[in-house]
């Protein structure tokens, strides 16, 4: 994706709003956006499962809390968080954390090339509170325990290989993973209200065993330039890793975390920002910052966030009113879906399968507000490439 500079946002009304900036591949300003739209158009009415979607996409259902999965005889968890798919052959895995403390864990769904589920099962077990995570570019899972003390645990989409906690990666209240192939580094989000942004830099790339992690560094400004230092006792015991190393950037409850192109995006709930960080030449923007826009742009509430081809970043909230939202290359925020009735939930999870074609996500409580509630959907339909 294209280096933005986030200036400002106006509303365009329908749920969409356009921020205009500099772009760094040579446009003076964002392109406005049609007045309503955005990408994929307006919502429709609900669907059989409470969904409104822009024309031409649909929505199933392919896990329950406390339910059996179709097709097969493994009882779905309660509280589905943080997700990611993987290439399986011709199919694909959809995996999913669960954020109950405790048990916790993840589990994980296989499904056909034509989308049929042919499998579920348990990748993880005996964890706390595991919300978000990452994928790795050896096709493991990074499933994250939201507590004090919390560890990252590596664990295998396929269900054949043990799950291994890797202490290297540190030990807060870890929240979500990206990888960086390029560096050689894992990214990584704090959940507190004076969190921390965080790289795990491995002593071999692909083993996690063990490496260095370190703590961004910068001033107290919404833009300007970084740099990494070491975290002198990741343990985090006595002293909190956060609280370790003298001029490392405080955020306000980190959340979603992505990588792409040489740059990183991340979400901190507090404010309800997206931030930026432009790696190849370490400095730290806002792509989005719901304080500038008034409260009329369709974002809040800002959790886990994933990516596409296209550039376009999709950002779950936990809040608002219940949609996954895009930000566009060109700086729009619309609205791309919404869930209906269930107010008391969250939505968690947006991964998109191998061939971009199909949305994973849950919503975390469903109807009834309750972690045993939850309720995992697919969206199919024409995504941008």
């Amino acid at each position: 994706m294209e280096r933005r500079t986030f200036l400002r946002a106006t509303a365009i009304g329908g749920g969409a709003a356009v921020f205009g900036g500099t772009l760094w591949r040579g446009a003076a300003y964002a392109a406005p956006a049609q007045p309503g739209t955005g990408p994929y158009g307006a919502l429709g009415s609900p669907d059989a499962n409470g969904i409104r979607l822009p024309s031409g996409f649909t929505s199933r259902v392919i896990a329950r809390s406390g339910q059996t999965v179709s097709g097969t005889s493994y009882t779905w968890h309660n509280a589905p968080d943080g997700g990611a798919c993987y290439a399986d052959g011709s199919g694909w895995i959809y995996v999913s954390n669960s954020e109950i403390n405790p048990s916790g864990g993840a589990s994980a769904v296989k499904f056909s090339a034509t989308g049929a589920i042919t499998a579920a099962y348990r990748i993880l077990s005996s964890t706390r509170q595991n919300c978000a995570g990452g994928k790795t570019p050896w096709n493991t899972w990074l499933s994250c325990e939201e507590v004090s003390l919390g560890y990252v645990y590596e664990t295998d989409p396929w269900g054949t290989d043990a799950a291994v906690r890797r202490a290297a990666m540190g030990r807060f209240k870890h929240e979500a993973a990206a990888a960086d192939p390029v560096r050689k580094v894992v990214y990584l989000t704090e959940d507190e209200t004076n969190g921390r942004f965080y790289r795990f830099v491995p002593t071999t790339w692909g083993d996690l065993s063990a490496g260095t992690l370190q703590v961004m560094v910068a001033g107290s400004a919404t833009s300007g330039s970084f740099t990494w230092a070491n975290v002198p006792d990741p343990d985090g015991s006595p002293t909190a890793t956060r609280s370790q190393v003298s001029g490392s950037k405080s955020f306000n409850g980190g959340e979603g975390c992505h990588y792409a192109n040489d740059t990183v995006w991340f979400t901190t709930k507090g404010d309800n920002r997206v931030w930026q960080l432009n790696l190849t030449n370490n400095t730290y923007e806002l792509a989005y910052d719901d304080s500038l826009v008034n409260g009329t742009a369709p974002l809040t509430g800002v959790d886990n966030i994933t990516g596409t081809s296209s550039g376009d970043l999709f950002v779950a909230e936990d809040g608002g009113n219940m949609e996954i939202c895009v930000i566009t290359p060109d700086d729009v925020v619309a609205s791309f879906l919404r869930i209906d009735g269930q107010s008391g939930s969250e939505i968690t999870g947006p991964a998109f399968s191998p061939d971009g074609r199909r949305l994973y996500f849950s919503s975390q409580r469903g109807t009834s507000g309750s972690s045993s509630g939850g309720i995992t959907y697919e969206v199919t339909g024409p995504f941008r490439a």
